[in-house]
């Protein structure tokens, strides 16, 4: 079966290494050079951990895909035992469908989806298992997002450890002449010895495992094709169709009209009968009603319109009130801008009386000055003249 083929990677690495350390004289007997064989078995470390992981993914692949045979066949045996009749009654509430964890999660869904769409007389709304269990989750299954990029990770750790094993032969690489040269062609072909054993089997190990890798997965995408088509033959719910819909949705609502106008008809002579009962008993209350308070009432009617009218005059002379209150606020207006006025020719008045005090003080002073000075003058021609 073509799941198995992920075996062959282990006899063809068993293979492989065996191989390499034979090259690098480990059988033989020959000289060891260290330093490619530590390279070499670098390598095949890192390709056997890839393997290991990517062997892990198709083992968990592997299983749901034979539960997913599993599962068909069983569906149509119970399918031919039950007559051709569909299965859906008997798994809609099964607990335990499948084995594996990740298909019961999904198919547990889907259930809850179809319950949730389910009507009186069936599935409202198309829900297929494919939405749930589908060829993305094979690959999520199947860890897609790794094993997609083994293979370009294999051949990329051949190119590298080509450049690495030119490296080391060119940098031990030297000489002038042809003597110093062909000294140093044993560390040159050693380094190339490294650089062709990880491309041949890098780029070996790529390809073996780019048709292993392509053909589970096309095995386990037909599995799950199979099972769905069996699934929808034999367990799948009926859906109503989107005509079926409508007609039910119009049969419905013809029968709600139906119903709703046989409750009118019944409701509108009852109705009848009770307004005209209502229409004499309020005639015969309005006529008590106004022989009883006809005098009343027209007292009350003089009384308000006099008090209308009293109101009238009110506004009268509540409206001749307001435009007295509005000249008197205009005139006292007048009466404060003319005042404000007054004010400021005062406090000029004030101010030049002011400025007039001032100079009248210092003109008496200068006289007063002037008169001492002239008394001054005075008593000296005095003494003057005494003498």
């Amino acid at each position: 079966m073509k799941s198995k083929l992920y075996y062959a990677l282990y006899f063809l690495y068993v293979f492989v290494a065996a191989f390499v350390l034979y090259l690098n004289g480990v059988f033989t007997g020959d000289e060891i050079s260290l330093v490619n064989l530590s390279i070499n078995i670098g390598f095949l470390i890192i390709i056997g951990i890839v393997f290991v992981i990517s062997s892990v993914s198709f083992g968990r692949l592997n299983r749901v895909t034979y539960e997913l045979e599993d599962v068909a066949f069983r569906l149509r045996e119970e399918y031919k035992e039950a007559g051709g009749k569909n299965l859906w009654g008997k798994y809609k509430d099964n607990a335990k469908v499948f084995e594996e964890e990740e298909l019961q999660d999904a198919f547990d869904k889907y259930r809850l989806r179809v319950k949730g769409t389910k009507t009186r007389r069936g599935a409202g709304s198309s829900c297929d298992l494919e939405e749930y269990i589908n060829e993305d989750f094979l690959d999520r299954v199947g860890m897609n997002f790794f094993n997609s990029g083994v293979s370009g990770m294999l051949t990329g750790l051949g190119i590298l450890g080509t450049f690495l094993g030119l490296s080391m032969g060119l940098g031990a690489f030297s000489g002038d002449d042809i003597f110093s040269i062909s000294d140093n062609v044993g560390p040159l072909l050693s380094g190339m010895k490294v650089a062709f054993h990880t491309s041949v089997y890098g780029i070996f190990f790529s390809l073996v495992f780019n048709v292993v890798y392509r053909s589970i997965m096309a095995d386990a995408y037909e599995t799950l094709h199979d099972f769905l088509s069996v699934f929808r033959q034999t367990v799948q719910p009926v859906f109503l169709k989107e005509d079926e819909n409508l007609a039910t949705m119009l049969v419905y609502q013809a029968g709600m009209a139906n119903s709703l106008k046989q409750m009118l008809e019944m409701m509108k002579g009852n109705a009848m009968e009770q307004t005209a009962g209502v229409e004499r008993i309020v005639d015969k209350f309005t006529a008590q009603m106004q022989s009883a308070l006809d005098t009343d009432l027209k007292k009350l009617g003089n009384t308000l319109k006099a008090a209308g009218e009293s109101q009238a005059v009110s506004a009268a002379n509540a409206a001749e009130m307001v435009e007295a209150v509005t000249a008197l606020v205009e005139v006292n207006r007048n009466v404060q801008e003319a005042l404000a006025k007054v004010m400021e020719r005062q406090e000029i008045f004030a101010r030049q009386m002011e400025e007039q005090k001032k100079m009248l003080a210092d003109t008496c002073s200068d006289m007063s000055d002037e008169i001492s000075s002239q008394i001054y003058t005075f008593e000296q021609m005095r003494n003057l003249y005494e003498k």
